[in-house]
């Protein structure tokens, strides 16, 4: 799941300053899941820039709307009559939602209103922690589904540091299990500590290709 949070108001404000009415438009997936701009999330930053406004005298008119996901174009097309209805769009969706929004509005300024983050997963209530890098050269089947790129301070793929903690913390945040004590545990579960054993070539930074495509294979 894309993991974003939002802006600082301050910063919001200022991207708004030239515009009396706009949009402010939600996503009802990933960033409703983690918080950050599902249609409570629309709300109510379109009440606190409203009120900001208002006690500054420059009063601004909001609209609200949510779609389903951002990053689908057809999703957005739902907003073309209220985009056509303001000056500008504040989207609370993660880049790609921005991009998309931006693409199929084009004589719109469309200014994001969350910064998107990492991939992560919620691991308590309120709380989502990196998970994946996005690398493009997945690892996981060598580290018994534990992610070094992202889950190591360091990034190694090649065993822990020598500044592992007792208990099996990591030297640059005590609070933060060691990767690789996770990823050495998890492989003597599955009896393939041999995997330990292995050198790996550093980590290939190609495999990814910028801007990235990925086209399905038919069925």
């Amino acid at each position: 799941m894309i993991i974003a949070e939002r802006k600082p108001m301050e910063e919001i404000k200022q991207a708004m300053a030239l515009y009396k009415k706009v949009l402010v438009a939600g996503c009802g997936t990933c960033v409703t899941v983690c918080w950050a701009g599902g249609e409570k999330e629309v709300g109510i930053l379109a009440s606190q820039l409203r009120l900001a406004r208002s006690a500054e005298g420059n009063e601004i008119v909001t609209l609200e709307a949510t779609v389903e996901r951002q990053c689908e174009k057809e999703m957005v097309a739902e907003l073309e009559d209220k985009v056509a209805e303001v000056e500008a769009v504040l989207s609370l969706a993660c880049g790609s939602g921005v991009q998309v929004m931006a693409e199929l509005f084009e004589d719109k300024p469309v200014f994001p209103a969350v910064n998107t983050t990492f991939i992560g997963m919620p691991q308590k209530e309120g709380l989502w922690v990196e998970m994946c890098g996005a690398c493009g050269d997945c690892f996981l089947d060598r580290t018994g589904g534990i992610c070094p790129m992202v889950r190591c301070a360091k990034g190694l793929l090649n065993g822990p540091c020598g500044g592992t903690r007792k208990g099996g913390k990591c030297e640059i945040d005590p609070d933060k299990d060691c990767a690789w004590v996770l990823v050495y545990r998890r492989l003597e579960k599955q009896g393939r500590l041999d995997l330990m054993r292995q050198y790996y070539t550093p980590k290939n930074f190609r495999a990814v290709k910028r801007p990235g495509r990925v086209q399905a294979a038919k069925a």
